[in-house]
């Protein structure tokens, strides 16, 4: 029986793995919208409070866009239809018309580091997850299924409190064939690649003039390429690697994915592209350490990803109906105040 299916995109790296599970899904009837949001939260975003989010005007045309280009069928915040199935590239919001529903949950990549505004959400859970970024990914519980990159990844969200029986691992669409960026037209190789991040455009601290002198130290006279986030101030970024490192070729635009095929040394702080340059045995750097990176590195299974999570789709789709239950409103979580304690006495937040 051909059923109505939901896709909430956001960035291109949502989008475009929402579109690929939805290719895996084409017997049913297949909609898609940008990532949105309702109450105080859209009055937020209308006031553009929120462009550094994939709810933002930016993100939202970039996604329209794209769907527009692939003749998709649009239904903008899901107001069109009565799904049977939502597939979403997050939960730090889950929209009020699809709590109801059945969800699908698909990790976009990697998450955000455990600062302390981690912890205070997770001890004050009424408090929005997106206050803590992508570090809460998974902790809404507003979903049936959550599918993830790595084995790694299932202990690191088992660990921070999702239930195990809701974990598939499945790997992750764009993370999980990464040898096919070595059929590349990239005309440089050899080269030191700095993958930069959108920290201060989401009000994080970065020391980006440290970062560059950090690269140069590395690079040691070989040629250095900086491609930078699609969500950064290209002219400032641009300006700053002028002034500390002009010998340096800056990139706006273009495959991050397929210059880390052709770098012999890829840079990061807080990017999902790391996980390309570990699965491709490349030299890396990052905030993270290697060793969790390694164990976190998405499964390469030859771009089947989509097909895992479409499967798991169909088996939800075929699961009987029910009523999800709306959990109570918990103002502390006292489970975790006693971890919290610990964390103060044996690491800083």
């Amino acid at each position: 029986m051909r059923k109505k299916i939901l896709f909430i995109g956001g960035s291109m790296n949502q989008t475009t793995q929402m579109h690929q599970v939805a290719k895996e899904l084409s017997e049913h009837d297949c909609w898609f919208t940008p990532y949105y949001c309702d109450g105080i939260q859209e009055k937020l975003r209308q006031m553009k409070l929120a462009e550094v989010t994939p709810a933002g005007f930016r993100h939202v045309a970039r996604c329209m866009n794209y769907l527009n280009v692939h003749d998709l069928q649009v239904d903008y915040q899901g107001k069109k239809n009565d799904y049977d199935l939502v597939v979403t590239s997050s939960d730090l919001i889950i929209q009020k018309n699809i709590r109801d529903k059945k969800v699908v949950l698909v990790q976009e990549g990697m998450t955000d580091p455990e600062h302390l505004a981690y912890h205070i959400v997770k001890l004050f859970p009424f408090l929005p997850r997106y206050l803590a970024s992508t570090s809460t990914t998974g902790l809404s519980d507003g979903y049936d299924y959550f599918c993830v990159a790595s084995e790694g990844y299932r202990d690191l969200f088992i660990r921070k409190g999702v239930k195990p029986e809701k974990i598939r691992v499945t790997g992750i669409p764009n993370f999980d064939n990464c040898k096919k960026f070595y059929d590349n037209q990239f005309p440089h190789k050899h080269f030191v690649l700095v993958c930069t991040s959108d920290s201060r455009e989401t009000y994080k601290y970065e020391n980006r003039r440290k970062i560059i002198e950090n690269a140069l130290k590395v690079a040691d006279g070989r040629l250095l390429i900086f491609k930078l986030h699609p969500n950064e101030n290209f002219e400032r970024a641009t300006r700053e690697i002028n002034k500390y490192a002009p010998n340096a070729l800056v990139y706006t635009s273009g495959s991050a994915e397929e210059m880390i095929a052709n770098c012999d040394v890829l840079m990061t702080r807080f990017s999902s592209t790391v996980y390309v340059g570990l699965a491709l045995g490349k030299e890396v750097y990052s905030e993270f350490p290697l060793e969790e990176l390694r164990r976190l590195t998405p499964i390469q299974n030859n771009g089947t990803s989509a097909k895992n999570i479409a499967n798991v789709c169909r088996e939800l789709l075929e699961a009987p109906t029910y009523s999800k239950q709306k959990a109570p409103l918990q103002w502390i979580n006292a489970d975790y105040a006693p971890q919290l304690v610990n964390n103060l006495f044996t690491k800083s937040l």
